[in-house]
């Protein structure tokens, strides 16, 4: 199956794709001010910079979307079609880097959550997990 985009188009297309502020991170950054939370943004000192760090409770939380960092939900586990190699060497690749930040994270004595995107669709829950790791 042929890309339907011409290579420039899905360039722009693909550069277009944020990798901060997205919609998940803000419901996420919303639900911990709701909470009287303070954090910090995008810790470039930190390993894999994670999206909202907590540096008083040693906390780190990524906010993942479920396509690009593989999630084993069904959003997370589909694969196009088009350019099939390319896109399993990618989330594979996603995926080892979020293992080796997690990793370093918990080394230096940091805890790390990570949040992921299909997470989001249940705030009630999404806030009683926010809590206990406030608590």
């Amino acid at each position: 199956m042929t890309d339907v985009y011409s290579p420039q188009k899905r360039s722009a297309v693909m550069a277009r794709v944020k990798g901060k502020g997205t919609t998940p991170e803000l419901k996420v950054r919303k639900a911990l001010t709701a909470l009287g939370a303070r954090y910090r943004l995008n810790r470039k000192d930190l390993p894999g910079s994670p999206d909202l760090v907590m540096p008083g409770r040693r906390l780190a939380i990524f906010v993942h979307g479920c396509f690009w960092h593989g999630h084993d939900c069904a959003r997370g586990a589909r694969v196009p079609k088009a350019n099939r190699d390319y896109w399993v060497g990618k989330v594979a690749g996603n995926r080892a880097r979020d293992v080796a930040a997690s990793e370093a994270l918990a080394a230096k004595g940091w805890r790390v959550e990570t949040i992921w995107e299909c997470d989001l669709k249940d705030g009630a829950a999404l806030r009683d997990r926010l809590a206990a790791l406030l608590a």
